[in-house]
């Protein structure tokens, strides 16, 4: 029997191992989503907001490597989706989007909820396109499919509300031919860059998500180098654990300072799959080796002395099968102080932060003189909240978090050890990723603990989908930093002189909120109780929603501090003393 546009979209799905699609109900997208309805293997999770349909999408994607999908319907739904997309995009995570479109012969007359999704979508896809006709089928399916596996990016493909129940007069099965080429570094350049780290006295490796898959080379080479290694934030899960001992953390304003330091002592550094974005934080004058899969991040970030253009670890073990055991001039084996320095640096930075993060700290008498300052409220310190759940989180957990604070805590007191996953919107940045890509991560796996570090700005942008947890029974830890600020705004405003404006959130108690929802909801506002109310939210069936009441006053301490940002820090604070007990409005 010959298909409808719908059943070989949906086909195809199935027979690429797309488990869940992503979007909210409607129109367009109707012969779509019966034919779902009707494929056995294949679920349909409705959402609250299509923003969140693309987050979890996306989160799918990065876990399994493989294609996610969601859906948005004419116009507005369409439009929804494009942060999620956006997030994904710079993520690198393969998600095709099936966007809906008003009846072929409406196009262009500016109809109800009319919306060009070509232009819409311009900069965000590696390919889109307009279905006009069931002749293009399945080819144009293949050529999006490929597309976004193939460039690892966002596809779009509009399909009027009019096509779908169309049959398809020359019907054939999908084919898409999804081989991932395996590249090699050039020859030459290996040898010069062996070279140059065979002449190096001191070797820092900077390790990206990039290099995860060669994480056994990595460490191979590290040891040969007697290198610390600094990881990004997406690397963490993957190179994070005892069984590591070059890792010092990580560098940048999340970072710490051993990290910080293992660049700035190094004469080389050698950048492997990352392409962190942050110029302020590599060291000048130093010789660069780079490897990396895109040509064109050779060099974008810092000035590059060889760099190689292949897949990491292909480049990593050629580089092991050309250098020498020592630096030239050596008494046969590499001298091991600057990882020993770097090591030493980030186990004292580590014993600080432990103590920080004891629920008891405040009650010693530097904590009391600390909260005397910045804790006057007795609310629980973040840095405790999320050391508790290191400690109680299994460790093959997925963990996402929010943008801001939520991140800085779960960086440093969140050890991605085991096989611990973790997502997050580390390259747009965007608010509101957390509960959505946990949700998306749940989806794969309902037995498999997830966990969110939410921002209460974040949570309360798509609290919706709060709904969607409950309603498909999905067993998501939403751990929420309830500092009742948007704090990452309210550290920006401070370090830079200016006083807090504009950043404090009149919250609900959220888990009062939960719990209306039919959801499992905590709230916790006595540090003495922290350590069993978040036991008590693990050990819980279903979602729960453990909400925190945090300090908002909380420093996250840079890895290298300036003059500049202390000095303004400090005006902030008096022009903030000033204003609560002068002006209306004042805290």
């Amino acid at each position: 029997m010959t298909r409808t546009v719908a059943r070989v979209i949906v086909d195809a799905l199935s027979e690429l191992g797309v488990r869940q699609v992503f979007g909210v109900v409607g129109d367009a997208l109707n012969p779509l989503t019966d034919t779902i309805r009707t494929t056995d293997g294949l679920e349909w999770v409705g959402c609250r907001h299509e923003e969140a349909a693309a987050f979890a999408a996306s989160a799918q994607s990065q876990l399994t490597g493989t294609l996610g999908v969601c859906m948005g319907t004419v116009g507005p739904g369409s439009v929804h989706l494009l942060n999620g997309l956006y997030d994904a995009a710079k993520s690198h995570a393969p998600v095709l989007a099936i966007a809906g479109q008003v009846p072929l012969a409406e196009l262009g007359s500016d109809y109800f909820q009319e919306v060009d999704n070509d232009a819409l979508f311009s900069d965000v896809a590696v390919f889109r396109a307009t279905i006009t006709s069931p002749d293009q089928l399945p080819r144009m399916l293949e050529t999006a499919v490929r597309h976004a596996l193939g460039r690892k990016g966002v596809a779009v493909l509009t399909v009027p509300g009019d096509l779908g129940e169309q049959q398809l007069p020359s019907d054939r099965p999908a084919r898409f031919s999804l081989n991932a080429p395996v590249s090699r570094p050039d020859a030459a350049a290996v040898r010069r860059a062996a070279e140059l780290l065979d002449r190096s006295e001191r070797v820092t490796l900077l390790v990206g998500e990039g290099a995860r898959a060669a994480r056994e080379d990595v460490l191979t080479l590290a040891d040969r180098l007697a290198a610390p290694m600094v990881l990004t934030l997406k690397a963490k899960a993957g190179f994070e654990g005892d069984d590591n001992p070059f890792q010092v953390g990580q560098t940048g304003l999340i970072g710490n300072p051993a990290a910080a330091a293992a660049l700035q002592d190094a004469d080389t550094l050698l950048l492997l799959g990352t392409d962190f974005p942050y110029r302020d934080w590599y060291p000048e004058g130093r010789n660069v080796v780079q490897i990396d899969t895109e040509a064109t991040h050779i060099g974008r970030r810092v000035p590059v002395d060889v760099g190689l253009v292949g897949d990491t670890g292909a480049g990593v073990r050629d580089l092991l099968d050309h250098l020498t055991a020592a630096p030239a001039g050596s008494d046969g084996a590499r001298e091991r102080s600057h990882l020993e320095k770097a090591r030493e640096r980030f186990d004292h930075w580590r014993a600080g932060q432990a103590r920080l993060a004891d629920p008891s700290h405040d009650k010693g008498v530097l904590g009391r003189v600390r909260s005397a300052l910045d804790n006057r409220a007795h609310d629980i310190r973040p840095e405790a909240l999320a050391a508790a759940v290191d400690r109680i989180a299994a460790d093959d957990a997925v963990f996402t978090s929010d943008t801001g604070m939520a991140t800085v805590w779960l960086s440093r007191f969140v050890e991605m050890r085991g096989g611990r996953r973790l997502i997050g919107s580390y390259n747009l940045g965007s608010m509101a990723n957390a509960m959505p890509q946990a949700l998306g991560a749940q989806c794969l796996d309902r037995e498999r603990q997830v966990v969110a570090f939410c921002g209460d700005g974040g949570l309360s942008m798509l609290l919706g989908d709060l709904m969607t947890l409950k309603t498909y029974r999905l067993p998501v830890k939403l751990v929420v930093f309830d500092n009742r600020r948007l704090g990452m705004v309210k550290l920006e405003q401070e370090q830079a002189g200016l006083p807090e404006f504009g950043t404090v959130l009149d919250n609900p108690d959220f888990a009062a909120v939960a719990e209306a929802m039919g959801i499992t909801g905590i709230r916790v506002t006595d540090p003495a109780d922290l350590d069993g109310a978040v036991r008590r939210a693990f050990h819980s069936p279903g979602p729960v929603l453990l909400d925190v009441l945090t300090n908002p006053d909380e420093i996250a301490v840079p890895a290298k501090p300036t003059v500049e940002q202390g000095w303004g820090f400090a005006v902030a604070k008096v022009k903030e003393v000033v204003r609560s007990h002068g002006e209306p409005g004042g805290n």
